[in-house]
């Protein structure tokens, strides 16, 4: 019988750049390439709705791509450290070949799938695509993971070198028959019902193509066009300022090394020292996620917990009823609104407004980070456990290289200063476009008659403040003050 290699794709679901795919052609042509949807209730963080919608897109995707190579995509439900023993068995194969995931479950059941897998005499093989540096690999001169980013920035930088991603084969081989118990059917996409039942999703057809060829496309279009001018633009929200492959990246139809091999063989990168300085800034995001990545392998614990143990007795408020006023974009802040209006009808929100949006959630409201992670998981498309953990520790104070507990975003002073025309609130919050400049970021400071010019009825068009953002900082400090005592 000819080598067999059972191909199990994951958070890698491209052709291009996958390690584990191009290592297991390069040993057989014989390769069996499957997805299995995981049983969630074993998992705290199963995939939220919006992820649920772009994974059924990008499964899609690999399929008609693994056809158009003459292979096929074998589609399973279950648990994988029982159906992948099962399938190596039924297909006669000798490995079993993976890219690693980081996060803790994913972890766990790694480990699981190989034990079983060696139990029948399989082997189990890893490759590292998802990341340009495996989190054990970089340490701070103590041998212990960095904390500080600027720190592991610093050590990563001269390991970064030229990168040549691995070619996308041309063509595969049609996949071997494979022999399953009668209680393990092979599934279709449509069959795991991942899109949701009721339309809530018509705005991301409009905002996103979930496909291999939509990453390539949108970072050729971001290399030719907004990399140039990525620092200071990426903070302007109502500007295409960002390179938006955040959810790619998330589910692997495009990787680091495609994006960084990119700019680096960029031709204005040797032409332009203005280019060059903004790309750097880009590369830096990178290395943010890098760093995400790093503290969650390391600190797994922190997806629940604060990393400063301090903060597990912060006097958080219960407050259903602002959470919900937060989540339906209702708070009487029109740059938070905005910001929350933009996620739920793309699926996505501008990096500046996340930040804008966290912090009042957690230091005007003072709703545990906890919450804000949660809905934020449930409804971005590009949500990930790593960059969403380290993100909303990020903003409450809490975490590895935060930002201080006492940095109070103001709501106003930051629509200002990032949206000085009201672009982005025109936008998302139409209530309030006919008002002014000079108080589109502050409505109820508007005199009453430009208000009824405006068409804006506060209390009923456009909700009053939620809270009075000096009032709640005051609180918010006080509430700090202590936990340090």
């Amino acid at each position: 019988m000819a080598l067999r290699i059972i191909l199990w794709f994951r958070q890698d679901l491209r052709l291009a750049d996958n390690a584990a795919l191009v290592e297991s052609l390069a040993i057989t042509p014989e390769v069996v390439p499957v997805y299995i949807l995981p049983q969630d209730q074993h998992d705290a963080w199963g995939r939220g709705a919006a992820s649920r919608w772009w994974l059924h897109h990008a499964l899609v995707d690999l399929q008609t791509s693994l056809r158009a190579k003459g292979s096929d995509l074998l589609i399973l439900t279950g648990d994988p450290a029982v159906l992948l023993p099962c399938l190596a068995r039924g297909a006669g194969a000798s490995a079993v070949a993976w890219n690693r995931c980081y996060e803790p479950a994913a972890r766990a059941l790694e480990t699981q799938v190989k034990a079983r897998l060696e139990a029948e005499g399989v082997e189990g093989r890893s490759y590292s695509s998802s990341l340009l540096f495996e989190p054990w690999t970089v340490a701070n001169q103590s041998g212990k993971p960095y904390q500080v980013f600027s720190a592991f920035w610093r050590a990563c930088l001269p390991l970064l070198g030229s990168v040549t991603p691995l070619a996308e084969p041309s063509t595969m081989a049609p996949v071997p028959p494979v022999a399953l118990p009668e209680s393990v059917r092979p599934q279709t996409v449509e069959a795991l019902k991942l899109l949701p039942a009721i339309p809530w999703d018509a705005g991301f057809y409009e905002s996103w193509t979930p496909t291999m060829a939509g990453a390539q496309a949108l970072l050729s279009e971001f290399v030719a066009g907004p990399l140039g001018y990525y620092d200071p633009q990426r903070d302007i929200p109502s500007v295409e300022g960002t390179s938006r492959l955040s959810p790619y990246l998330h589910f692997g139809q495009t990787g680091p090394r495609q994006i960084l091999a990119a700019v680096q063989q960029a031709p204005q990168l040797q032409e332009s020292p203005a280019f060059r300085a903004s790309a750097d800034v880009f590369i830096k995001e990178l290395g943010w996620r890098e760093f995400a990545h790093h503290l969650l392998y390391h600190f797994p614990a922190t997806v629940e917990t604060p990393l400063k143990e301090t903060f597990l007795n912060f006097p958080w408020a219960e407050d259903p009823e602002g959470l919900a006023a937060w989540q339906r974009g209702q708070t009487g802040y029109p740059i938070v609104d905005a910001g929350m209006r933009q996620l739920w009808a793309t699926g996505w929100m501008h990096n500046r407004v996340r930040m804008i949006v966290g912090s009042f959630l957690v230091k005007d409201l003072l709703i545990p980070w906890q919450a804000g992670a949660r809905w934020f998981w449930d409804t971005l498309v590009d949500a990930d456990l790593a960059n969403n953990t380290l993100g909303w520790q990020w903003v409450g104070g809490c975490g590895a290289d935060a930002a201080p507990y006492f940095r109070v975003f103001n709501p106003i002073l930051q629509g200002q200063k990032f949206d000085s025309k009201g672009l982005y609130v025109r936008q998302w919050v139409p209530e309030l476009a006919g008002l002014p400049d000079a108080y589109i970021h502050r409505p109820w400071e508007a005199p009453p008659l430009l208000l009824a010019d405006a068409g804006v009825t506060l209390g009923q068009t456009y909700p009053h403040p939620r809270v009075d953002h000096a009032q709640a900082k005051k609180v918010a400090l006080e509430a700090f003050a202590s936990i340090r005592k």
